[in-house]
Parts: C-alpha cells; structure tokens; sequence
C-alpha cells in the first residue's frame, strides 16, 4: 500500500485528497455551485478560472488535515477525464508539476471509475457486478466481471438524465442543480401529465433524454403562451416517474439478460431519493444485492480518485510527463493513455 494524494478538477468542485495504506486522512472539495448558480449551469471558462484560483487553498488544507508532507507521498493521482476540457488541464497541471517536482509516478483516473469506486468508502464490490452511472454528463450501464474491468452494456444516445434534470428544474423555474429540488417537490406532487416514454418498443440497454427534455420544455412554454397555470409539483412528479421509471427498467433488464447478483449506484444522480427507493425494491424482488453509496460519495470529490489510484500504483499503472487530458475518454478504454 501506498500514500496517494489525489485531484479531481472535472466540472465544478475542485479536490484533493488524501488516502494511505486504504485510510482516507483527508477529503477536502472547495464546490463552485453558487457561482454557477446565477447561470442555471456550470460556465466552462469560469470553472476553468475559479479551479485556478482554489487549487493551491485546497492542496494545503488537504495535506494539513492529514498531517502528511508532499515529500512523504508516494504517487499523485489526476482525473484525466471524462469532463470540462479548461477544468481537467488545471488538475492536470497541478498534478503534473508535483510528479516531477517530487519524482514520483503520475497516475490518470478516469473519473467514472472514480464514482464507481467510491461505493467502496461503504463495502467491498462483489463481482461480477452491474454498475449504473447516472451524473450530470453521463448515463451508462457498466458491466464488471472483475475488478477494473469495465464493459459497456448500455449509455445514453443523447443527453445524460442528470443534464435533462437541471434543463427541466430551469423551465420550471428552480434552482441549479435541478435534481434536488425536482426530487423534493415530485414528493409532494401526482402524475398528472402525459409525458413520452423515451425508447418506447425499443429492445435496448440504451438510453434517451433528449426527447423527454424538450418535451417537457415545449408543455411548458405552451401551457405558458396559452395563460394555464403549470402545477409544479405535479410537474416534477410526473417527470421524475418517466426518467427514473426508465432507467429501473433497463437496470432489470440488464440484470436479468447478464444474470446479475450485485448493482452498484455511482454518479451525482445516485443521491436522489426516489432512484435509491425504486431500485432497491426491484432488485430486492430479484434477490439481487445492491450497493448504494453514502451522500458525500455521489458529488464529485478526490477521495473517489485516490481510491481508484491505490489500485492503479499496485499495477504499477503509470503515466508519462507528456500525457494530455482527454474530456472524451471512454471508460472501457481507460488504460489507453499513452
């Protein structure tokens, strides 16, 4: 085992932590959410500039919490991808300059791995296992026959369910991000409006929120030119049905057609109530163990990417000086960075 600190720098937070011999010493995380706020969502070159600004503030209370010099460090682990192209170099930058100031390895993570992985703060994954990633900029089914094996099985064919969260909560008017509040008020609303099934017939692991989306955009808006009040509430709850009742159903599918024992939740979308609910009432009728992760591990933090980076420095899984970011880097090709 090793001290890994690691750098997560792939949208909006900016982390750093700590991790040695499998003991998280420090989480620290400096989140940019009420800057972006004011926008209804993250402003790339303004991520870019505020992670430039935090990094350094973020790296010492992280090495000050765990009571570790950087000298004492044995690799520096950076979330290479997938994300905000500015955002990733200002990590990479970082972690680049400490690998060859202290002449230890440098070590690329891919970010979804890292929310996979976190689950592990909870329990050890058992394998083969199903992992559904649900976040802001991604939507897919990861097979896993063993560790640090990923397959993709399904994805979304357009927009990632926690992106068609945040564009729906900002036609109705609520705060950014949109998945807490349109999970809080579906609570408290019916299913009143008739709204498309995405993929309908479709014999798929695939996604779609596209269409959903922007049809509810176009209710809105004509509900609006035609003076009809819009419930809210039941607007939420009968959005939330479809896009998480969606995601359920490919999740039985994938488990029934891949015969699997063990899911695992990872990604932002991950903390919202309802999901949590719903799956694990279905995979408890299948006899199915599901993993679902603590609230501080669904956000994006660096403790995921020292997690993964602990498995990688015991594979010796390193990486060059030259190596560049990759905001598109896909999960199944995540040892492809050379």
């Amino acid at each position: 085992m090793a001290s890994i600190l690691a750098i997560e720098s792939s949208c909006d937070e900016t982390g750093v932590a700590i991790i040695k011999d499998g003991k998280l010493l420090s989480n620290v995380v400096s989140t940019q959410i009420e800057v972006h706020a004011k926008y209804g969502g993250v402003m790339p070159e303004i991520a870019s500039r505020l992670h430039t600004e935090n990094i350094t503030i973020v790296l010492r209370e992280a090495l000050i919490k765990a009571g570790v010099k950087l000298d004492e460090i044995d690799a520096f682990a950076i979330t290479r991808g997938p994300g905000l192209i500015g955002a990733l170099h200002v990590g990479m930058q970082a972690a680049k300059t400490l690998s060859m100031l202290y002449e230890k390895p440098l070590i690329p993570v891919h970010h979804l791995a890292g929310h996979i992985y976190a689950n592990e703060f909870d329990k050890p994954l058992t394998y083969p296992l199903l992992a559904v990633v649900v976040s802001g900029g991604n939507s897919e089914f990861v097979y896993m026959e063993k560790e640090l094996d990923f397959k993709i099985i399904g994805h979304t064919r357009d927009d990632a369910i926690g992106e068609c969260y945040d564009k729906v909560a900002r036609v109705l008017g609520l705060p950014y991000p949109g998945g807490v509040p349109i999970d809080n008020l579906a609570k408290e609303g019916e299913h009143t409006y008739d709204l498309p099934i995405p993929l309908k017939g479709e014999d798929t692991l695939d996604l779609s929120y596209s269409g959903l989306k922007t049809n509810v955009i176009n209710l809105v808006h004509n509900l609006t030119q035609k003076g009809e009040e819009i419930n809210v509430k039941n607007m939420c709850k009968s959005f939330q049905d479809v896009a998480i009742g969606e995601l359920i159903k490919r999740t039985i599918k994938a488990v029934k057609m891949y015969k699997i024992k063990n899911i695992v939740l990872a990604g932002g979308v991950s903390a919202n109530s309802y999901l949590r609910e719903q799956i694990k009432i279905e995979m408890d009728k299948l006899g199915v163990n599901v993993i679902i992760p603590p609230l501080w591990c669904t956000t994006d933090n660096a403790s995921m990417i020292a997690k993964v980076g602990e498995k990688l420095y015991e594979r010796k899984i390193f990486a060059l000086l030259d190596i560049g970011v990759d905001p598109n880097w896909e999960l199944s090709d995540y040892l492809n960075f050379k």
